[in-house]
């Protein structure tokens, strides 16, 4: 289970303090909130919000599982898979995987969306066509946050599948490395500068 006190969330309202209050009006429901209307949609109509990728990573990567060793739902992910080829070709679709792979504890296949349009599509499509599969709906910001991504900011269809979060540490471990030894040049060319400095002046 993800720790959710592990991270930081900036205040929803950045940006927009030291307005006006709220009108407490309602709508002739009776039960929702006339909101003010200045004239102007979200940007996130039109992109992705930050830290979202917008690359060619797409801003969301869908994983859709089925059991492997269950015939019916093998069967059914395929021809999921095919549906969405077909029906959505504009999509980035992987390959139909008949094993787990990476931190997938069971078989999938995965769906990147690069648009909100393609978001608002493909999502409610999705919620309706699924059948018994899952699927989990992750972000793509940096490569730091992978694990954040497919934990804290993720979303479930379906039921949840435990991921295997050990990827993610050795990924990190392996970045601490790398670090390291970036340092570890850095350092070694600049003693080599200060002995060629001190060479040079003799």
């Amino acid at each position: 289970m993800t720790d959710q006190f592990a991270y930081t969330y900036p205040s929803p309202l950045e940006g927009y303090e030291n307005l006006e209050p709220l009108p407490e009006e309602r709508n002739d429901d009776g039960k929702s909130f006339k909101n003010p209307q200045h004239g102007v949609l979200s940007k996130a109509y039109e992109e992705f919000p930050d830290p979202l990728s917008k690359d060619r990573r797409g801003g969301f990567d869908i994983h859709i599982y089925h059991f492997q060793n269950n015939p019916d739902q093998a069967t059914y992910a395929k021809a999921l898979w095919e549906r969405i080829r077909r029906e959505f070709p504009e999509l980035r679709i992987y390959t139909f995987f008949d094993r787990p792979v990476g931190p997938h504890p069971v078989a999938m296949f995965e769906v990147n969306l690069f648009t909100p349009a393609q978001f608002g599509a493909f999502i409610p499509w999705l919620v309706i066509n699924r059948g018994p599969l899952s699927a989990l709906i992750h972000p793509n910001t940096v490569d730091s946050e992978e694990e954040r991504n497919h934990t804290q900011r993720a979303t479930w269809l379906g039921e949840r599948i435990p991921l295997d979060l050990r990827l993610f540490k050795l990924m990190k471990e392996r970045e601490k490395r790398e670090e390291e030894r970036e340092r570890e040049r850095k350092a070694a060319e600049g003693r080599l500068w200060v002995v060629n400095s001190v060479q040079g002046q003799g």
